[in-house]
């Protein structure tokens, strides 16, 4: 099977390789024997999946067919994002209740109330630490790349609607729940994270008798849902080929061609904050680099397909669960950093305002530049309760330091594919991150 899977990996790059020759027009390649191409790759991996029987097997494999398919017949490939919609609103009942079921039961019935603060305080150190990486490698990839520099804006272009940056009250006031209920229905992690943790301590303040019956429905609750993930996670595949076919049917491959330079430019500024930030960070604390790739497969997979967050939060959970970090700390660490440790949009927002600039013809000065990332630094920890997420602070950003918003017209046109990046980056900080504070607290592999 080792072999087969080697040889298939092979002929899968090398039919991708022919494919980019032939968009930049490098090589001139038959249509129908690149179709042939393609789909004899297909089915080789359609043979590998039914022979291993594995779920990222059968994740990865049906996001390269979503690819195939999406380009190929596009008539019926541009409606199959309901697929995805299907399984993230199945996610979307997951994340509430499994939450709170875990958090509680961490809280009150396995942590102290000391070591929830003790964590809380590392947690954001590194969160901190890691997110002013991600927006200077950001700087530095869009300065020596300067993939907006030289673009023709279209003169008819109008911009998105701008948007007010949010100021330090809206920001802080949004990390506490008004309504739990409302909470729930909007989405908003971090609320029901802060009103988990109050719960939790509430609990481990009241009487043993009283607190073993609430304790015993929130470590059944989060049990059942773990249970409920497993169920929805076999509608993966089917969500991941639905999402890429739907992406690709959308926006083709050929449209992105004026600014591939731009999306290079986020890969592999994100690839760098992997291999220079992340990376390290894992041979110091010694952590096993080849088991932490194994059990964040599954969920950077997902996240990279349906450019959600959310949808790989409960299967991510899990992993690091039998990765060995405590559920009191998964249950802690992971929510909180889908808030304040974006390593990927934070990269992703200092690269897209300096492309704003370059592609409006305005120079910002080096301390110009370092006071908008000092923005962006606080700005970006509001990501996770704003409608539309990291366009809406880009906008905001602009606006803030008199730049244009026309150029954001160019990048809505790629930000599928560069949220895909963005989003499966996120994914692995917080797992990293996760496992981070474990080993700080001394508590990694001990259950």
């Amino acid at each position: 099977m080792k072999n087969i899977l080697i040889t298939l990996v092979l002929a899968v790059t090398i039919t991708a390789l022919l494919h980019l020759l032939g968009l930049f027009e490098i090589l001139a390649i038959d249509p129908v024997l690149l179709m042939a191409m393609r789909w004899i790759c297909i089915a080789g991996l359609f043979y590998y999946g039914h022979q291993k029987k594995s779920l990222t097997g059968w994740i990865l494999i049906m996001l390269v067919a979503g690819f195939g398919f999406g380009f190929d017949a596009p008539g019926i490939s541009v409606n199959l994002k309901i697929l995805s919609e299907i399984f993230l609103r199945l996610i979307k009942t997951i994340i509430a209740p499994l939450l709170f079921g875990t958090l509680v039961s961490g809280i009150a019935g396995h942590a102290s109330l000391k070591q929830v603060g003790r964590m809380g305080i590392k947690a954001f150190i590194y969160f901190e630490v890691m997110t002013t990486f991600a927006l200077f490698i950001g700087l530095a990839a869009i300065n020596i790349s300067k993939a907006g520099v030289g673009i023709d804006l279209p003169a008819s272009s109008s911009a998105p609607e701008a948007t007010a940056p949010q100021s330090a009250h809206d920001i802080i006031l949004h990390i506490f729940p008004e309504n739990i209920a409302r909470a729930i229905a909007e989405g908003q992690v971090l609320q029901v994270v802060i009103f988990s943790i109050l719960f939790g301590i509430g609990l481990s303040l009241v009487n043993e008798k009283r607190k073993r019956v609430v304790l015993e429905f929130c470590e059944g609750l989060g049990e059942v849902m773990f249970k409920f993930t497993n169920i929805v996670m076999y509608f993966a595949p089917f969500a991941v080929f639905g999402a890429v076919s739907s992406t690709v049917a959308t926006y083709g491959i050929g449209v992105f061609s004026n600014l591939i330079q731009l999306l290079l430019t986020l890969y592999i500024a994100l690839i760098a904050f992997v291999i220079l930030i992340l990376l390290p960070v894992m041979l110091i604390m010694k952590i096993p680099v080849r088991k932490f790739f194994n059990a964040i497969m599954e969920p950077f997979t997902i996240a990279f397909a349906t450019a959600s967050s959310e949808s790989a939060l409960p299967v991510a959970m899990e992993n690091m669960e039998s990765f060995g970090v405590p559920r009191k700390i998964v249950a802690f660490v992971l929510p909180t950093g889908y808030s304040f440790n974006l390593d990927g949009s934070t990269l992703y927002l200092s690269l897209a305002a300096i492309f704003v600039a370059q592609a409006a013809g305005i120079h910002l000065t080096l301390g110009q530049q370092l006071i908008m990332m000092l923005t962006l630094m606080l700005t970006s920890k509001g990501v996770a309760g704003v409608p539309r997420a990291s366009l809406v602070i880009l906008s905001a950003t602009v606006a803030s330091f008199g730049l244009p918003a026309g150029p954001i017209l160019l990048i809505l046109g790629i930000d599928a594919l560069m949220d895909m990046a963005r989003t499966s980056v996120n994914v692995f900080g917080n797992c990293l991150a996760s496992v981070v504070i474990a080993k700080w607290e001394g508590e990694w592999g001990n259950e």
